[in-house]
């Protein structure tokens, strides 16, 4: 029997090609039974016609199918399902319309739902204004070096590699860049066995606070902070202190007689883009070697400081080793990338190490390789660079339009980054003001997450230019400002 060609359908869609959307129908249509071992494809001239493409695509995509088993060529005949084409297991279930049965609100034991987060739309790209922060702009990633990098990491040679189990291990190309490129960047000497690749920043942070923290312990957290660092915090049970900064970061003074962790992002703090002075740090170090705490440093966004040099990491000036470094590669290439590292002595990476193959083994061979060859190639230097030009037109533009709209930057001398942090006029709540601002196409990210909970801060929010093109942000500032003015 004939399959007739109307029982394909193709759907607009931007991200797959016309031959990979044609072999996704067939092969949904094998596998749902709609197409049986044995019965006739249309035919390639039938099928391109009724699609309205070219024959060539429908034959490349048949081609691609037979080298898969799913349908078999007969020459003159045509196109068949084959008899050995891949078939889903059928099961006779009970009806299964309503089964839940059980009491969720108290079965579950620890909640992690309940907290505030940042909160961006999924569509955020249909935004006009999208000022939010730490998202991809397709426009300054080397895709093509990029796919170039992930087919050489796919290759014969590497392949054994891939396909290989690392255990607890890390890829090697990787972290010999890590420690011989990116860690003397930041003044920091280090040996293979001190270094742990994670799933990102927020990972590491993770495996930082189970070793480090239990019930009877003390941690110390910037406040305002990064909210995922609380949750994290807040899922040890440990006890959490949070401590003001000002404009020159975290004060060392202000830390409490009794502590065992300090989280801190000194080069750029999080949110406030504040640049702890060496001095300061210098007094932190003291104090944690007097007192004997550990202090966990999130280097986050040290590669984009092209206003001034970046200041030497925290780590690169501890005599005692009781700094734990982490970094990560969303920000400076892509956030979906989940590439982070943590450095730090080796009996503390060893224990990480441990934690990390209970969890997830390692992260993704291919992912790994594919960054090492992306790095040591040059062309993660080449992006550091386009950005760092595109970002210093972005926030040039957005400081010539804040002053014009005499809107309040609440930041301190910064060295770069992505983003401002802005106060609003007393008496405007940035998470009011967000909603309102959604109507007109403009995303902002209200500072209220960013707070200790016993805290209302309602008037901060965040302005962040990696996002958004230079030329859409006076528009986006000026409606920001209409906004502003109607709640004053």
């Amino acid at each position: 029997m004939a399959i007739p060609a109307e029982t394909f359908f193709i759907k607009p869609d931007n991200e797959t090609t016309l031959q990979q959307q044609i072999q996704r129908l067939v092969v949904e249509a094998i596998l749902s039974g709609r197409c049986l071992p044995g019965e006739k494809m249309p035919s390639t001239r039938k099928l391109a016609k009724h699609l309205g493409i070219a024959r060539i695509t429908v034959t490349i995509a048949y081609t691609e199918l037979v080298s898969n088993e799913y349908l078999e060529s007969r020459g003159r005949s045509g196109y068949f399902v084959a008899q050995t084409a891949p078939s889903r297991p059928t099961f006779d279930l009970p009806d299964q319309a309503d089964r839940s049965q059980v009491d969720w609100s108290r079965t579950i034991g620890q909640r992690f739902s309940e907290h505030i987060t940042l909160v961006r739309p999924e569509n955020w790209r249909d935004y006009k204004y999208p000022f939010i922060y730490g998202q991809f702009d397709p426009r300054l990633f080397d895709h093509h070096n990029w796919r170039n990098c992930a087919l050489k990491a796919v290759g014969r040679k590497d392949f054994d590699t891939l396909a290989t189990d690392y255990y607890e291990r890390d890829d090697p190309m990787l972290v010999e860049f890590i420690l011989r490129q990116i860690l003397p960047r930041r003044g920091i000497n280090a040996k293979p066995e001190e270094i742990l690749i994670t799933m990102g920043a927020q990972h590491a942070l993770w495996i930082t606070a189970q070793i480090l923290l239990t019930q009877r312990r003390t941690a110390v957290m910037e406040n305002p902070c990064y909210p995922g660092l609380r949750q994290i915090l807040a899922q040890t049970r440990c006890n959490t202190v949070s401590v003001d900064v000002d404009g020159s970061g975290l004060p060392p003074e202000d830390l409490p007689e009794a502590l065992d962790v300090v989280f801190t992002t000194p080069s750029h703090h999080c949110p406030t883009n504040a640049t702890m002075p060496f001095d300061r740090r210098k007094r932190l170090l003291e104090r944690a070697a007097r007192d004997g705490f550990i202090i966990v440093e999130d280097d986050y966004e040290f590669e984009i400081s092209f206003l001034k040099s970046p200041s030497p990491a925290l780590k690169s000036i501890d005599p005692t080793g009781s700094v734990i470094y982490i970094g990560s590669f969303s920000k400076s290439m892509f956030p979906g990338l989940r590439l982070g590292y943590i450095v730090a002595s080796e009996p503390f990476i060893r224990e990480a190490r441990a934690l990390r193959s209970l969890v997830l083994r390692h992260p993704p061979g291919l992912i790994q390789r594919t960054a090492a060859y992306f790095l040591s190639l040059g062309h993660y230097d080449a992006q550091i660079t386009r950005m760092g030009r595109t970002y210093r037109k972005r926030r040039s533009t957005m400081e010539y339009s804040m002053k014009e709209h005499g809107l309040f930057q609440s930041e301190q001398d910064t060295f770069g980054g992505s983003s401002f942090w802005m106060r609003a006029p007393d008496g405007v709540d940035s998470s009011e003001l967000a909603m309102r601002l959604r109507k007109h196409g403009v995303l902002i990210e209200p500072g209220r997450a960013f707070f200790a909970s016993h805290q209302e801060q309602p008037g901060f929010y965040r302005l962040a230019y990696s996002s958004i093109a230079a030329a859409r942000i006076p528009g986006g500032i000026s409606l920001l400002a209409q906004e502003l003015g109607k709640a004053g």
